[in-house]
């Protein structure tokens, strides 16, 4: 009894662990090389509207959901919307050819540790696409919006 008892308690330990974030939170930090290997922290857009988006290469989803994200940014940027895409990708090669085929200008950052990575461990990431909405002090104020949602709430944020 003992053992299950342990057993029961170490997993919901470890299960809080990486627990997914939530509303309302501030936003773990991330620190991430780009394209051209520079460190970019998601606290460095402090003060924007930040879309925090998880992604893939390989993700048809994902690729299907970038040009209603850079239609927005394209929109939004100037008043302040940023988008902080993060891909999970192993290869920097096919991270890179998508990020061009799919026109993507906006801040892009990889973790090629994929699904043990300590961001996606962070923020509980289990599927992709997976977003945040972050508002200017660095909350969190919506997860996994999309389409006209995504948009009417960005907006009402800026």
């Amino acid at each position: 009894m003992k053992k299950i008892i342990v057993a029961f308690v170490l997993t919901l330990f470890s299960a809080s662990l990486f627990a997914q974030v939530t509303i309302g939170q501030e936003a773990p930090e991330i620190s991430l090389p780009n394209v051209a290997g520079n460190t970019i922290t998601l606290s460095s857009l402090k003060g924007k509207i930040v879309l925090l988006d998880f992604w893939t290469s390989w993700c048809g989803p994902c690729r299907a959901a970038n040009p209603g994200i850079v239609k927005l940014y394209k929109k939004y940027k100037e008043q302040g919307f940023e988008v902080y895409a993060v891909s999970l990708d192993e290869s920097k090669k096919k991270w890179i050819n998508a990020i061009k085929r799919d026109k993507l200008t906006y801040t892009q950052v990889i973790d090629v540790n994929v699904w043990e990575s300590s961001v996606a461990l962070n923020y509980g990431i289990e599927a992709i696409p997976t977003n945040f909405l972050i508002d200017k002090t660095g909350k969190i104020v919506a997860i996994d919006l999309e389409g006209a949602a995504l948009e009417k709430m960005i907006k009402s944020l800026l």
